[in-house]
């Protein structure tokens, strides 16, 4: 039997869209420092459905998205951002017979790592801005040491 068109082909796998969509959510929820469960009920979910999203496991649908974003007080257009172009065009739906060729492996944005949210989380949370301030100018010279 032919596979239509435009039709989607389940592989059991998240969507690389839905995965960098959950990793926004993620994101944004961790720089608020909102738990799962408090994300989850300002919009009328369980953490477990939190978790889903953020994994891409589930697919995130437009009238939650949309509730998403007011709550983290960002616009749609944030949860596509910063989309890695090799999947920005990839949005599932393809021609059937395209799934043969030899796929790149998704990798994770550095950004959403827990290690780059807990230390944006510590560098607002000190109070004086000549500190920060300087603390930034001393990350971006130790960035810089081995590229001189």
């Amino acid at each position: 039997m032919p596979v239509a068109k435009n039709r989607e082909v389940r592989t059991g796998k998240p969507n690389p869209v839905d995965i960098h969509v959950g990793s926004r959510v993620r994101l944004r929820r961790t720089l608020l420092g909102f738990s799962q469960e408090k994300l989850g009920e300002a919009v009328g979910l369980t953490f477990q459905q939190i978790q889903k999203y953020e994994r891409g496991a589930n697919r995130i649908g437009a009238s939650r998205l949309f509730a998403l974003s007011r709550v983290l007080d960002v616009p749609v257009s944030f949860f596509f951002e910063e989309m890695p172009s090799e999947i920005s065009g990839k949005g599932g739906r393809g021609a059937a017979g395209l799934a043969d060729r030899q796929q790149e492996e998704f990798s994770a944005d550095p950004l959403a790592k827990r290690e780059t949210l807990e230390l944006v989380r510590a560098y607002y949370r000190i109070k004086e801005p000549t500190v920060r301030k300087r603390l930034f100018d001393l990350a971006k010279s130790l960035a810089n040491v081995g590229e001189s």
